[in-house]
């Protein structure tokens, strides 16, 4: 694990799940009763924590280097309703912003955007005290996107294509700093090559990720949205668009043998080779037309002569 990552996850609290919100384990009360003297025994090995705080939701406001952007709007929706119902189970993480005079939401935005909906007055947080710059920052918000299960797969895709950039890691790399299948990568990160048609298709949750992986087998962009627009219109399964691919490339016409040369005689001992890589009708007519300027500066050269 590299140290910059190492760093920074102890300084968000001891690991990603944590700086994702999780609570912090707390040791197994002693056994028995409380020890003369001592605390009650709920409260024996209990360490409570320094920087947890419950700030007023109108102190605190998101970060606009935040890497996710888009946040789905009927999600956000549930997510207030059962603030409403069962209250925060997870704190956020946030920092101080001594310019803004205000909490800047460091992991947990989709909460304090619900909680906005849901009219909470008040959230727990995290208060993150060590100074980052900008880049731990991001990094720290780009491995809880890339670990959070209900990110949406090209989203997730992007983040882990952003983490992989910003620390010049390979997939294979990423995959050991996350814990995650290598194989999970190169899938996720496939979505990427797809056109903008097919990712929407995958995040609205008409396209399994997994069939849009096979999709992308195909060379050309225009098959990509063609078959996928049919599978969503015939419902067909991954094995069975696995065969549309297969029926595809075998349809896939053979190179044009490439024409003989042909000779045209001008005449006076005059002639025009023309040699092609693919049959043009305008590449002929090109180099005839090039070859009959030469004839002509020929030509005229040899009256020149003459005279």
């Amino acid at each position: 694990m590299s140290k910059k990552l190492e760093s920074l996850r102890k300084s968000a609290g001891g690991n990603v799940r944590e700086s994702m919100g999780a609570e912090r384990p707390v040791p197994s009360a002693g056994q028995g009763g409380a020890a003369p003297g001592g605390p009650p025994a709920r409260w024996q090995g209990v360490t409570k924590a320094r920087d947890a705080a419950l700030i007023p939701v109108d102190r605190i406001t998101n970060d606009p280097d935040q890497p996710r952007k888009e946040f789905d709007p009927e999600a956000l929706e549930r997510l207030a309703e059962s603030l409403k119902v069962r209250g925060q189970l997870q704190p956020i993480r946030v920092r101080w912003d001594e310019d803004r005079q205000l909490y800047i939401v460091l992991v947990g935005e989709r909460r304090w955007r619900a909680a906005r909906l849901a009219g909470l007055p008040a959230l727990s947080c995290i208060v993150h005290e060590a100074r980052l710059d900008a880049d731990e920052r991001l990094m720290v918000q780009l491995v809880e996107n890339a670990l959070r299960e209900d990110l949406k797969p090209v989203e997730q895709a992007r983040a882990y294509r952003a983490l992989m950039d910003a620390n010049s890691w390979s997939g294979r790399q990423l995959a050991e700093e996350l814990h995650v299948g290598q194989a999970s990568v190169v899938r996720a990160l496939s979505l990427l090559e797809l056109p903008g048609e097919v990712q929407e298709r995958v995040d609205s949750g008409d396209l399994a990720p997994s069939v849009a992986y096979e999709i992308g087998k195909l060379p050309d962009p225009g098959q990509q949205a063609e078959v996928a627009r049919a599978v969503v219109a015939e419902g067909l399964n991954r094995s069975e668009v696995g065969q549309v691919i297969q029926s595809i490339k075998a349809r896939r016409p053979s190179p044009s043998p490439r024409p003989d040369p042909e000779t045209i005689d001008l005449g006076d001992g005059i002639t025009v080779t023309i040699k092609w890589r693919k049959p043009s009708t305008v590449g002929v007519v090109q180099a005839l037309r090039r070859a009959l300027s030469l004839a002509r500066g020929l030509e005229r050269e040899s009256i020149e002569g003459v005279a």
